[in-house]
């Protein structure tokens, strides 16, 4: 004959009691998801989650920095073409004052010749200023010279060879900067803009045709220097432009994996607490209809 197990009513109790216990653990997590919006609060809820979003936060603070230095370079490169494409204007009206200064019906006389100097005189010393132009107080044209100058006020190149670097990418680095020498001319070359500019003034006033004459075929070379260097600004800035787009978009991308790992689908989760109170509800109607008062309840 078969042996039937006793049970007490302490052990249905103990039982039902633990029943009921679960009941209220799974809807105080509901509850903490609910009010969290996120279904990952500690590494204990999911392990393998945890990991997986701790590598895409650091994925996203890498791709968030490539933006930040992408913005930057585009600020760069953004005075950058400003100063050159005014370079290029008062060049072009430098090249101009030069034609009248050689032609004898328009500066026949030393007033008019001295009055070309002059108009020289100040654009030089206006392009001198655009050969400083700073952004966030650094020389763009200096490399990584801490001084405040690029150009000294004789129009020397004083900054040097350095260039400045912006990570916009996986492996992908522009240089943000354009060197002055570069831009300008070096120091003592026939074509450096301000020593050309300086000829040309000396050369107007003293009357000198011939001297003009080669003052002209060496604008000519500054100008298409310049030229050369804007096309060159504006392929780095296109690249930049390039890298931020991507790094946005793969930062959406990243942000949408982390948040299919770490929040909650608010709608299922709202299902679920209403399941679980209900679930909860029904549990505490049946326990108290299972577990009665006993004599010795009463005698206690």
């Amino acid at each position: 004959m078969a042996m039937q197990l006793r049970v007490t009513d302490g052990a249905i109790t103990n039982r039902v009691l633990a029943n009921l216990q679960g009941n209220l653990t799974r809807v105080g997590n509901l509850q903490e998801q609910l009010s969290s919006g996120k279904q990952i609060s500690r590494p204990s809820d999911s392990p393998t989650g945890t990991v997986s979003a701790m590598q895409l936060r650091g994925e996203s603070r890498a791709v968030q920095q490539y933006t930040r230095n992408a913005s930057d370079g585009l600020g760069w490169l953004g005075v950058i073409d400003t100063a050159l494409t005014s370079s290029l204007s008062q060049t072009g009206k430098v090249r101009e004052l030069v034609l009248q200064g050689m032609s004898a019906g328009t500066a026949s006389t030393p007033d008019a010749r001295e009055a070309l100097a002059a108009e020289v005189e100040n654009l030089r010393k206006s392009l001198i200023g655009v050969a400083n132009t700073k952004y966030l107080d650094r020389p763009v044209f200096g490399g990584t010279t801490t001084g405040e100058r690029a150009f000294d006020g004789n129009g020397q190149f004083v900054g040097d060879t350095g260039t400045v670097m912006r990570t916009v990418g996986d492996n992908s680095k522009v240089q943000v900067d354009a060197n002055g020498a570069t831009v300008f001319g070096a120091n003592g070359a026939d074509s450096q803009l301000f020593t050309v500019l300086e000829s040309i003034t000396n050369n107007l006033r003293g009357s000198n045709t011939a001297g003009l004459d080669a003052d002209l075929q060496n604008l000519d070379v500054a100008i298409g220097t310049i030229k050369t260097n804007l096309a060159d600004v504006g392929a780095r800035y296109n690249r930049i432009e390039t890298s931020r787009t991507a790094a946005d978009d793969r930062l959406l991308n990243v942000k949408s994996k982390l948040s299919e790992i770490e929040d909650i689908d608010l709608p299922n989760t709202i299902m679920q607490m209403q399941l679980q109170q209900t679930a909860y509800q029904a549990a505490l109607q049946a326990t108290a209809k299972v577990i009665q008062p006993s004599l010795m309840d009463f005698l206690r």
